[in-house]
């Protein structure tokens, strides 16, 4: 496995939640091995494009490199794309895996190549001390089995800031899902950090939404009204009538929005009145999270007797 930053830099990463995260890793039998430009650092706490767009390149041409696990998020992934080798990487399919702004590079992959990859933990998110099980027993579910899976909510969640102090962390009990609408649909999973995604709006990197079940969440600048206006602009979208349904990730508590308030977003879009629509789904900048892949097949579930979200094909 590669460590790349199409990113921010590892530089940001302290040597604490290294030590940890590559011993989890190594645990998992997996090898590093670390992109040639992966510390580099810049004003944005990132690198020059020519830079990730070559740790990019070697790690999908490299034959021993399985498996691409992405630094941590950042701003600036979709910088790359004018200069990627797309038929390179699609003639050497990888695993690729990271959230947050790696949402651009996930989806994009999948409009120009059909290949999927996968929106879960970064390298960083390895080096979480405690509160990581939910989070490592899915990784492994969607990585490294090919047997499908359905998702259950996790018993605790945390949005605590955990790299500043490992060893006081802050857990809340988990109320389990909210059905905003009831149904069933099937599809190919798309999305990951809305506001990300809405950057492919309009560019050949946006996949085709017919037939998408939308996985959706945001981080703690999100207010009320950010994501329903970022959701109102995804609806606009060419396709958007083919969508099959939305799952969207728990947001965190200084977003202020409470389920309420989001169930009232919802129901303010008639576009969404026939969809299934799932909240407070363990994904996102919350954790623990599942890792799902973008591009791969997935069948919801909701009514009165309960909920489900199963992982066909990844």
């Amino acid at each position: 496995m590669q460590v790349i930053a199409p990113s921010r830099s590892m530089s940001i990463i302290s040597p604490e939640v290294r030590q940890i995260a590559e011993r989890r890793l190594g645990e998992l039998g997996l090898k590093l091995s670390f992109g040639e430009h992966v510390g580099e650092s810049d004003s944005f706490a990132s690198s020059s494009i020519a830079s990730r767009v070559a740790d990019i390149h070697a790690a999908f041409s490299d034959p021993k490199v399985k498996a691409i696990l992405t630094v941590i998020g950042g701003f600036n992934s979709n910088q790359l794309f004018d200069y990627l080798d797309w038929e390179l990487i699609k003639n050497n399919p990888k695993i690729l895996c990271g959230f947050s702004d790696i949402t651009a590079l996930n989806n994009a992959i999948y409009a120009k190549t059909g290949l999927v990859s996968y929106s879960g933990p970064h390298y960083s998110s390895f080096g979480q001390e405690q509160g990581f099980d939910y989070t490592l027993e899915y990784f492994k579910k969607c990585l490294m089995s090919e047997a499908e899976f359905g998702v259950e909510p996790s018993q605790q969640w945390s949005d605590d800031a955990w790299y500043r102090n490992q060893a006081n962390r802050k857990f809340l009990d988990n109320p389990g899902w909210v059905v905003i609408n009831p149904g069933e649909a099937q599809g190919t999973l798309l999305g990951g950090n809305i506001c990300t995604l809405n950057l492919l709006q309009g560019t050949k990197y946006m996949p085709s939404l017919e037939g998408a079940i939308l996985f959706l969440e945001d981080d703690e600048e999100s207010q009320a009204h950010h994501f329903d206006r970022d959701l109102q602009s995804l609806i606009h979208q060419p396709g958007f009538g083919g969508v099959r349904g939305i799952v969207i990730g728990r947001f965190q508590q200084a977003s202020k929005i409470t389920n309420d308030l989001l169930t009232q977003i919802i129901r303010s879009k008639q576009e969404l009145a026939n969809l299934p629509v799932i909240a407070n789904v363990d994904f996102g900048h919350t954790d623990p999270k599942i890792t799902f892949p973008v591009g791969g097949e997935v069948v919801i579930r909701s009514d009165r007797s309960g909920s489900q979200i199963v992982i066909l094909e990844h």
